[in-house]
């Protein structure tokens, strides 16, 4: 994903199959410019919390 430009408060993004996206600024470090590389990771730290706070849920659910 390549910052193409800045429009307002949104980068627009190419994607690698030569489609754009809108992504607000607020999302971006500020440091961001066009032409910047983005890569997308998965925090695996919120991810279990997450997990862990819907298999609690459903367990109060079901009991």
């Amino acid at each position: 994903m390549i910052i193409d430009r800045f429009e307002g408060e949104f980068a627009v993004v190419e994607l690698s199959d030569k489609t754009f996206i809108n992504i607000p600024l607020s999302e971006l470090p500020k440091s961001s410019k066009e032409g910047d590389v983005l890569i997308i990771g998965i925090d695996q730290k919120e991810t279990e919390k997450r997990k862990e706070r819907i298999k609690d849920l459903m367990d109060d659910l079901w009991s």
